[in-house]
């Protein structure tokens, strides 16, 4: 699955709930694991991998899979920590986020069962980032707003590299493609 960046709009859009969990989604929450775990992440949202409902996958330091649908914080603690985050939609950027050091969440499983979980530390930290990406919100949005702005203009610079690479690459492709074409042509002709 292709993990969206920081400049693409998929990311700053509210999500939608969804309506029933399939066998199709949970295939999704798969594909999702493999790819938070290829990429050495502990949480993945669907808008990070283009999907615009509201659920997210985790796995903490306890090592638990976690399936998150529509899930809703009902409360958080008054104690609040600061800890270095990072996102895999905007890679190589951290910074010290301030957020509730405990949450309680109630959504539904992987089986589209009801939970309620009170978590704590990293866990309790993923929940709400993850939670955030539902809502179009990015961990920057909650920092410093000048760092916030130096990330957004260097994540646009390598989307904008991205996308020339990836227009030399088609250009060249089109130029082999044109070539075979012409050989083939000349071959047919003889």
């Amino acid at each position: 699955m292709k993990i969206y960046k920081l400049g693409e709009e998929i990311l700053r859009k509210k999500c939608a709930p969804v309506e029933k969990v399939t066998d199709e989604l949970r295939a999704t929450f798969e594909e999702m694991f493999k790819t938070m775990e290829e990429a050495d992440g502990v949480g993945l949202a669907a808008p990070q991998v283009g999907i615009q409902s509201r659920f997210f996958v985790a796995m903490a330091d306890d090592e638990v899979r976690r399936v998150f649908v529509n899930p809703q914080i009902i409360s958080t603690s008054a104690e609040r920590g600061d800890y270095d985050e990072g996102c895999l939609s905007l890679p190589g950027f951290n910074e010290k986020i301030n957020r509730p050091l405990k949450v309680t969440v109630q959504a539904l499983d992987e089986r589209g069962k009801p939970f309620t979980l009170e978590a704590d530390g990293l866990l309790a930290r993923i929940i709400q980032h993850e939670n955030d990406h539902l809502d179009g919100v990015l961990y920057i949005d909650r920092g410093d707003p000048n760092f916030a702005s130096e990330v957004t203009v260097k994540m646009q610079k390598r989307l904008e590299k991205a996308a020339k690479k990836e227009a030399e690459r088609e250009r060249k492709h089109a130029k082999i493609a044109a070539k075979l074409a012409a050989k083939e042509a000349k071959k047919n002709r003889a």
